[in-house]
């Protein structure tokens, strides 16, 4: 049973930063891509940052994060990781993590980001 646990959320001012991680049990090298999603209140669920696990690590990010985040992983912990730098108010949210071996998808079960102005 595939699992994934966010942590590093919290309240945070606006311009700081915090690293959010989502450690996978099992092995990270069985996905092909791992991605990061949030969802504001009241909001549909958004996708925030793509990393490719296997083709070299690729990533990709939405254009209102690019700049500010970064999205990495380290295979020997298993673990993803989300660098959120110089965060706004409009960041704030739930922030999940999503791994995808196609033709399935597991998710996190979330973690709180704050941000105040």
């Amino acid at each position: 049973q595939v699992r994934l646990v966010e942590s590093g959320g919290g309240l945070v001012q606006a311009g700081g930063s915090l690293r959010l991680s989502c450690e996978v049990s099992g092995s990270i090298v069985s996905f092909n891509a791992m991605n990061w999603y949030r969802q504001a209140p009241g909001k549909q669920r958004e996708w925030v940052a793509l990393i490719t696990i296997t083709a070299g690590g690729r990533t990709n990010y939405a254009d209102s994060v690019k700049g500010r985040f970064t999205i990495s992983r380290d295979n020997a912990k298993n673990t993803m990781y989300l660098q959120m730098n110089s965060l706004k108010a409009e960041d704030t949210g739930v922030y999940y993590c999503n791994a995808e071996s196609s033709p399935r998808y597991y998710w996190g079960q979330g973690t709180q980001v704050t941000v105040s102005s």
